[in-house]
């Protein structure tokens, strides 16, 4: 009886910093390589000139390992975009950025974050639901796919611990 190989998980050093405009190649290399409807350089220039949170994951010899950006609200965080490079998936690095985006959270006095992912994209799904996220509801036609077609967005939240009375 064969047994399925547990994930590896990242032995090296990993360092969080601010985006900033001179990460942005780095960022839209790495963006490029995951997606296959991948955000623009303009989509990430645009995020940091309106002061979105931005940060960015990289290894000791500077490689970038991932990033996010968040848009924070009233009483929410949305997740607007995070990823980890290709090669580095399935190491335990999404767990990483997603504490890191619930520890940035919490500091800001917010309790819930909120995303939307591709059904397609199980792997994402799969990690947002091991750290707690739950579906609540369904965008339809959200994002662009194959030829004219669109994909519906699968809306999740993640509750943080509870507001303070």
């Amino acid at each position: 009886m064969s047994s399925v190989p547990k994930p590896m998980r990242y032995q090296g050093q990993l360092a969080f910093a601010t985006m900033r405009v001179q990460d942005v190649e780095d960022v839209v290399r790495v963006e490029n390589d995951a997606y296959p409807f991948p955000w623009t350089r303009g989509n990430f220039l645009d995020s940091l000139a309106n002061r979105y949170a931005a940060w960015v994951l990289r290894e000791a010899d500077g490689r970038l390992a991932g990033y996010f950006l968040l848009m924070f609200a009233v009483d929410d965080v949305h997740l607007l975009n995070i990823t980890v490079r290709p090669d580095l998936q399935g190491q335990g690095i999404g767990s990483i950025l997603l504490d890191k985006v619930s520890a940035l959270a919490e500091a800001a006095g917010i309790y819930q974050i909120l995303l939307e992912v591709r059904p397609s994209n199980q792997h994402a799904l799969a990690v947002y639901r091991h750290a707690g996220f739950e579906m609540i509801g369904v965008r339809k036609k959200y994002y662009p796919a194959a030829g004219t077609t669109r994909e519906d967005a699968i809306v999740m939240r993640l509750k943080l611990a509870q507001e303070p009375a």
